[in-house]
């Protein structure tokens, strides 16, 4: 029989009125608490995160190749893969999709509203499954050997507010080029992603546009959009994609080409694990505080078991049992709360959000079930640890000043 622990039970549940009743139930609070906003705090962050970086891998990918060039404008130069570097581009181990993509800068004017844009040109081959989330009205461009499809586009909910255009409208880009040239669109989609740098200028359309204004052949495309398996392996996957090219193509990896963004994103990360060990050091210090209580109202129990010839080192694992009851307890708690937000506002949003401040319109979140086991782990190591000082003071105890304590 573990005699400590079965001690540490007994009196772990004091009666309902007693002053013991409540100071556990402030440490199963203050633990449940602390856990509770950690768990919630990574939910958001890592949804915010996921979100933001989504949208980015939607109009860029992860890696892009593109041709050498001194042309410091939005247009690339023209470039072709040959067949065999294309298909050892495909077989690479960390390369899940490879679209082709081209940029052209022009005009957009109705009604006597003129709007600048970046037409991006795309092919069958682009990660419509990953752009569909976006859509709010419309469809995604068609891609046939009909020349009327050619002239379908898809611009953002900003800028057809901006022009009054709805689908089925049509309009005439004007394309920067000497002599400039016209094309009439048409307009299939609207899309919204709340990030201005997209939302403000981004017209996607059928790459063939880009081709027939440029004069190139029907297989030269401004670059590629490389996706990988996993954007954790970026560095190796960069590395493992430039020794499969020719000497005059470079990549350029979506962390370099927005770098502003992604270090915005990783500042967010460093503030919330700054503000975790906060939370971390104030549960347990509450646990220390708690347990020290604890000590002293059960003084004349301690000295009853030493004047029995209980050892220190027993007594010790009887508070140490049942501060971790306590942790543990809380523990639970916290993740019920936690978790039971997170449900709640990943399937209702239940706290909106302003679009045009943060981005997107409810609170994200993202399910990381290795955070919330971190989190769970850390929480019970910490506290369980720092019990170990409120426990010294047990060995100070003398066993005849202990039974008069009063």
């Amino acid at each position: 029989m573990n005699l400590p622990y079965f001690i540490a039970k007994r009196i772990s549940d004091p009666g309902d009125n007693s002053f013991s009743a409540v100071i556990h139930k402030i440490a199963i609070a203050s633990v449940a608490l602390g856990l509770a906003i950690m768990m919630i705090a990574f939910f958001v962050l890592g949804g915010f995160q996921e979100n933001i970086k989504d949208k980015i891998f939607s109009f860029s990918g992860h890696i892009q190749i593109k041709k050498f060039s001194l042309n410091n404008s939005y247009e690339e130069e023209p470039i072709v893969i040959d067949a065999d570097r294309m298909v050892a581009l495909m077989e690479d181990p960390y390369v899940e999709h490879v679209q082709e993509y081209a940029h052209k800068p022009g005009l957009i004017s109705k009604d006597g509203e003129v709007h600048g844009l970046i037409f991006k040109g795309v092919t069958p081959n682009f990660n419509k499954a990953l752009f569909d989330k976006y859509m709010v009205e419309g469809e995604f461009i068609s891609f046939n050997d009909s020349i009327s499809t050619d002239s379908d586009v898809m611009i953002s909910s900003k800028m057809a507010n901006n022009l009054g255009l709805k689908i089925g409208d049509k309009v005439i880009n004007y394309f920067i080029m000497d002599p400039p040239k016209t094309r009439r669109v048409t307009v299939k989609g609207i899309y919204s992603t709340g990030l201005d740098t997209f939302d403000d200028q981004m017209m996607i359309g059928n790459i063939n546009v880009i081709r027939s204004l440029n004069g190139w052949k029907s297989d030269e495309v401004g670059g590629y959009e490389v996706y990988l398996k996993n954007i954790d392996d970026i560095a190796a996957a960069d590395d493992s994609i430039i020794g499969k090219l020719s000497v005059e193509h470079y990549t350029e990896r979506v962390d370099d080409k927005f770098v502003q963004i992604f270090d915005w994103l990783n500042l967010l990360s460093k503030n919330v694990s700054i503000f975790i060990w906060l939370i971390l050091l104030v549960a347990s210090f509450n646990m220390v505080s708690v347990l020290f209580i604890l000590i002293m109202e059960r003084t004349q129990m301690i000295g009853t078991f030493k004047a029995l010839g209980a050892s220190n080192s027993l007594i010790r694992r009887i508070f140490s049992y049942n501060g971790f009851r306590l942790v543990l307890k809380g523990l639970l708690v916290g993740n019920a709360i936690a978790i039971g937000f997170a449900l709640l506002q990943d399937f209702f949003h239940i706290i909106p959000l302003d679009a045009a401040n943060y981005y997107m319109e409810y609170v994200p979140i993202d399910w990381d079930w290795s955070v919330t086991i971190g989190l769970n782990l850390l929480t019970l190591i910490l506290v369980s640890l720092v019990l170990i000082i409120p426990t010294a003071i047990i060995a100070r105890i003398k066993p005849v000043t202990a039974i008069r304590f009063d």
